[in-house]
């Protein structure tokens, strides 16, 4: 025996915007979560880029030091012992401000999750209105 619903067409739009109300809230509840993941992931970048600079400076210092050294010196083993340590701590900075700068882009940032849940969300109205 087939169950029948007696239920009347605008009960049967009452309850499709009843759902389709909650289905966005969800949505929107689900947008703002993956929206504070990825600022906290722009968080940790711009933190890996500061700690980049940082070294950064620090290897400017040390070159400029060698380099005092190393002209003063000419060609004294503490000049280039400060040479060796600033192209070390320069590498170091290189590859932090490389990881920073690759983690804020675009692609990362967009909330992937959200956007595919739309789109399947919408293929469900469109399939449930037909």
């Amino acid at each position: 025996m087939m169950h029948t619903d007696d239920r009347s067409l605008k009960d049967l739009l009452a309850d499709l915007t009843e759902s389709i109300t909650t289905l966005f809230r969800q949505e929107i509840q689900l947008a703002r979560a993956e929206t504070s993941e990825k600022l906290s992931q722009v968080g940790v970048a711009i933190g890996a880029i500061a700690g980049g600079a940082i070294l950064a400076l620090a290897a400017l210092i040390v070159l400029l030091q060698a380099l005092v050294i190393g002209i003063a010196e000419a060609g004294v083993p503490p000049g280039w012992a400060s040479l060796i340590v600033g192209v070390a701590v320069a590498i170091i900075a290189y590859v932090l401000i490389h990881k920073g700068t690759s983690d804020l882009k675009a692609s990362n940032l967009t909330p992937d999750r959200t956007m595919g849940s739309l789109k399947r969300d919408a293929q469900v109205v469109k399939e449930q209105v037909r």
